[in-house]
């Protein structure tokens, strides 16, 4: 009979996700199932994360990666609320395959994989890193490394949390050279202590031309109209190009593509002025889908705003919110140990972004009018009120990034 040990004496395991291999073959549907699962997560965190009031932005791929890793050493009802919550599917090969455990992290791998290559085209910078963070000479089980380490890349680099300010330096510094130095002070003062025992970091950097960059001469100061009916000058950029487009009663869709092709920025603008928030509450995995598959290629007068933003969260209330409770206080972490001793402590996430005329920087990590006239025989793409934005990859349709922007800074 296994004895548990009391909370107090529990060690302790620090998940940070900055926002921004495999080993076998992993089909390509399970990447795609994969991809799937963690739009469905993506949207639900970010209507759990989204309170209604500013702007928003972070990185649903940075979140479920480093969860994967740690989900990696979850056994039981730890291991099933985590998968609820994370929106995990992948199932046991009935023919006697991997487990679906071994599936999803193949399948992560894979999909890692696939990213790294897209971000290796011309006009297009991506780096993905992971880290492993274990404190010096405590005895994790020798598979779950090698496992992290054959599927996400990941090195083990230990340090001593005796010494928690020291070992919190050494992590940020990485956080700040992988992000370049777009993330800083990634952990906060107190966010790690003597009872660490380990951190997971996963860091996402992507760094995007436009394929047809807006040309700055023709960037404006101009009102972006607010919900409560007041609005706020920001540099608004235009441009009429060929991008992929769609339309109804309720929402325009506008894809932009970065240089290359393989990943861009989708943008979902309500019809009315203050109707991002109906938007908000209908928008599910389904819905999204069925709009980017009606996108069709066409020129359109576009008008969107230069912005910068930058997120910070403590996720670990938002995940129990979403169902995976027992991770952060009676948890079965044994597949990383052997025992019940570790938990949750933190899962920490920061982002940045940056839209300007030449294209998007991002890590995990928004009267006169002008330009818009009549003569236009195409539709008009005025983002000039708040709308959502996400930036995919466009092969295997993973959310990178997501995000709502309802105001320039004042």
């Amino acid at each position: 009979m296994r004895t548990e040990s009391p909370y107090w004496m529990k060690k302790t395991l620090v998940l940070f996700t900055i926002l921004v291999m495999a080993a076998g073959a992993c089909p390509a549907s399970d990447v795609e199932d994969l991809a799937a699962d963690n739009t469905r997560f993506a949207l639900k965190l970010y209507k759990d994360l989204n309170d209604g009031s500013g702007n928003l932005f972070f990185s649903p791929y940075s979140i479920s990666t480093a969860m994967a890793m740690t989900w990696g050493g979850a056994r039981g009802e730890t291991a099933s609320q985590m998968a609820g919550a994370l929106e995990f599917t992948l199932k046991p090969d009935k023919e006697g395959g991997p487990l679906g455990r071994e599936r999803l992290h193949i399948a992560f791998g894979e999909l890692q994989r696939s990213l790294r290559a897209a971000g290796g085209k011309g006009g297009v910078e991506m780096s993905i890193a992971n880290a492993l963070w274990p404190q010096k000479d405590y005895p994790f089980l020798k598979s779950y490394l090698e496992m992290i380490e054959a599927e996400y890349g990941s090195a083990s680099r230990p340090l001593d949390y005796r010494s928690p300010e020291e070992a919190r330096g050494v992590i940020n510094r990485w956080v700040e050279g992988e992000t370049r130095r777009k993330i800083k002070d990634l952990l906060p003062e107190g966010s790690i202590d003597s009872m660490t025992r380990m951190v997971l970091t996963n860091a996402i950097y992507f760094k995007g031309n436009w394929a047809t960059q807006f040309n700055v001469k023709r960037t404006r100061e101009m009102p972006f109209r607010l919900a409560a009916g007041k609005s706020r000058k920001t540099p608004m950029m235009f441009q009429k190009g060929n991008f992929g487009y769609f339309q109804d009663d309720e929402v325009q869709v506008i894809e932009m593509p970065y240089k290359g092709e393989k990943v861009s920025m989708v943008v979902l603008l309500p019809r009315k002025v203050d109707g991002l928030a109906a938007l908000e509450k209908h928008l599910a995995a389904e819905k999204l889908s069925g709009w980017l598959g009606k996108l069709r290629r066409v020129k359109v007068d576009t008008l969107f705003p230069r912005f910068k933003l930058t997120s910070r969260f403590d996720l670990s209330g938002k995940l129990q919110n979403l169902g995976m409770k027992k991770a952060f206080s009676d948890a079965d972490f044994s597949g990383m140990d052997g025992t019940t001793k570790l938990y949750l402590s933190a899962v920490f996430h920061k982002a940045f972004v940056e839209v300007n005329e030449e294209g998007t920087e991002a890590a995990a990590a928004t009267g006169a009018v002008v330009g818009l006239r009549s003569i236009r025989r195409g539709p008009s793409f005025r983002a000039d009120h708040p709308f959502l934005f996400l930036i995919r990859d466009k092969a295997t349709g993973s959310i990178l990034f997501l995000g709502r922007y309802v105001s320039p800074a004042s």
